[in-house]
């Protein structure tokens, strides 16, 4: 029997995974996912879930959606993508990674059809998910999109609900380089008579989600168009003329995306407790959601989306940043935040539109970018980017092709009012993570 060492090495080296090579990994139909299903007897059937896409936004609300429930005493599966540091972290229920003998057993029983179908890292692990889930008999489960909506391996399961955070410019080599075209991609998650929430109201993207949702005769829901406003420290939201107060702690309302992303999970919670979509008790239910958002952590271990640490006496955030409209939301959280100088660890990867992003960086005088690369051969070389940074006559420090050295680096040059910033890859923060558990022996 193969060790869990074995059977990860086995899992990165033999299957084509996108964080690693990029588009090459992504696959463009459902026909090995729905093999893999059957062959384990579609345990996607099994278990109730929620279907949640979108851009930007997508994880928080999934660990947001999670963290409801589990305050609402309920076993919550949680699939999302990809890890930071732990491939469990992909599928866990509550706060608790996948069981590693589950994953081994798993592979090993794959092994034959994964000789003969050559699946995908993701198509593999999508339906290891499904299969944990169902096994381990969960109430309600969170299920991630990876990549755009209608050819996601994801998109196989009959949600109770889905949900499309918003839509911005990603994945443009295969999801489209319009917002109509990424929007289309994303509408094929909406199912028939299924409601769909929409998180954020774009005129361009809207009539497109309409459109689809009438063809399947699904209720469609826009957050955005509810009411809402900050009173005494208390979120105040109306739906359907029905005021909601939630006693939510002002730091959970900001930056301001976090307060998007909540906007559009209470939509999606409010439905499901007034539909009885899932059962959900009449006592305390503001106070519920409440502590949901408010122990996402707790419930969830979900960092890396503004994240704050304080690490021996320096401030350090860690933001996921990496297209046009993160950038965008980032610049405006830094704004609100008190600091001396701001040093930015940044990082990408090749596939991107580079010269688009680069150019609406962040820049003022007390802004110091020193440049890094994570370990993954998506990465863009540091040295490349130092030269897009040159081009776009954007200063930087200093350019580290290691990521530990970048962040030793950066600490010795941050005082106790500097703020830290980690920011431009997923791959580069969870790098940081790595480094900050293992190697400077600090708890987070």
């Amino acid at each position: 029997m193969s060790t869990y060492q074995d059977t990860l090495d086995f899992l990165y080296t033999r299957l084509p995974m996108f964080s690693r090579v990029g588009s090459s990994a992504y696959k463009k139909d459902l026909t090995n996912t729905l093999s893999l299903c059957e062959f384990f007897g579609n345990p996607q059937l099994k278990f109730r879930s929620i279907h949640i896409g979108g851009t930007n936004g997508k994880g928080s609300t999934t660990n947001y959606l999670a963290s409801i429930f589990i305050e609402a005493g309920k076993k919550v599966g949680i699939y999302t993508s990809p890890h930071l540091v732990d491939f469990r972290e992909r599928i866990k229920i509550g706060n608790l990674y996948i069981d590693k003998e589950f994953v081994i057993q798993f592979v090993e029983k794959a092994k034959p059809l994964i000789a003969q179908i050559q699946p995908s890292f993701f198509e593999l692990t999508v339906v290891m998910a499904f299969e944990y889930f169902a096994q381990q008999k969960v109430d309600i489960a969170m299920i991630e999109v990876g990549l755009g909506g209608r050819l996601d391996s994801t998109n196989v399961i009959s949600p109770i609900m889905s949900i499309i955070t918003n839509v911005s410019i990603d994945h443009t080599n295969m999801l489209g380089n319009t917002l109509e075209s990424i929007a289309t991609e994303k509408a094929g998650i909406i199912k028939p008579n299924i409601p769909i929430v929409i998180g954020e109201f774009d005129r361009r993207t809207f009539p497109i989600f309409e459109e689809k949702a009438f063809e399947n005769q699904a209720p469609i829901y826009c957050a955005e168009h509810l009411t809402k406003m900050i009173v005494d420290k208390r979120l105040n939201i109306t739906i359907d003329n029905k005021l909601y107060v939630l006693p939510i702690e002002h730091e959970n309302l900001s930056p301001s995306y976090k307060l998007k992303n909540i906007i559009t999970v209470f939509q999606a919670i409010s439905l499901i407790y007034n539909q009885k979509l899932v059962e959900l008790t009449d006592d305390n239910f503001l106070e519920i959601v409440a502590r949901g958002i408010q122990r996402v952590y707790e419930n969830t271990k979900f960092i890396g989306r503004w994240t704050k640490w304080n690490i021996h006496g320096k401030q350090i955030i860690l933001e996921c940043a990496h297209n046009e409209a993160g950038i965008e939301e980032m610049k405006k959280s830094i704004e609100k935040e008190s600091f001396d100088n701001l040093y930015i660890i940044y990082g990408t990867v090749s596939d991107k539109d580079l010269e688009k992003i680069i150019s609406i960086l962040p820049r003022k005088s007390n802004y110091n970018y020193i440049l890094t690369q994570a370990n993954i051969p998506r990465a863009l070389p540091a040295s490349d980017l130092a030269n897009i940074f040159s081009k776009n006559k954007i200063s930087y420090i200093s350019c580290h092709s290691s990521v530990s050295i970048a962040l030793k680096k950066t600490l010795e040059l941050a005082q106790p009012n500097d703020i830290i910033l980690v920011a431009g890859s997923i791959f580069l923060v969870g790098e940081i993570v790595d480094i900050v558990q293992n190697i400077l022996k600090v708890e987070v």
